[in-house]
């Protein structure tokens, strides 16, 4: 399944630039860095950061939807990195500002778990956008719950 999802990602930024072209009005492909903090259920706070791959499509009016591969690696665990796959479901409440839902699951070393969370991306012109996001895994195998609270910055192309 990794395989399938990051050959995805990959035909993906591929062919994005080809795509591009003019205005991408908030939508079409994204990729972000990411930099927060984790934490599980009646645990310390501990320091993370990933990367996202992403598209949005507009769906009529202000909505949009979109779907994202996403790596995050806590950094003062001796864990390997985790692995989301996630969906969005927005709506642009304001020209340079989106507000979306996300579901998805987690996966890789660790538990893995679905996950739920909400965010709200500011563009910064045509091409780049910062965000800031919650997400709440529901680990499997009787694990604490986990959590993450992440600012990002990203590109559109």
């Amino acid at each position: 399944m990794r395989l399938v999802l990051f050959s995805l990602a990959a035909s993906l930024a591929v062919a994005a630039p080809a795509m591009a072209q003019g205005e991408t009005n908030g939508m079409g492909a994204r990729f972000d860095v990411h930099t927060g903090a984790a934490w599980n259920d009646g645990r310390s706070i501990q320091g993370t950061v990933g990367a996202t791959l992403g598209y949005d499509i507009a769906t009529g009016g202000n909505t949009f939807v979109g779907l994202e591969e996403s790596v995050d690696k806590v950094l003062t665990s001796q864990d390997k990195a985790r692995f989301s796959t996630t969906a969005r479901l927005g709506v642009k409440a304001t020209p340079n500002d989106k507000v979306y839902g996300l579901a998805g699951y987690t996966y890789g070393t660790g538990p893995n778990g679905a996950h739920i969370g909400a965010g709200v991306e500011h563009s910064l012109g045509q091409q780049y956008f910062t965000k800031v996001e919650y997400r709440h895994t529901f680990n499997e195998d009787n694990a604490r719950d986990s959590n993450a609270a992440l600012v990002g910055v990203g590109m559109r192309f």
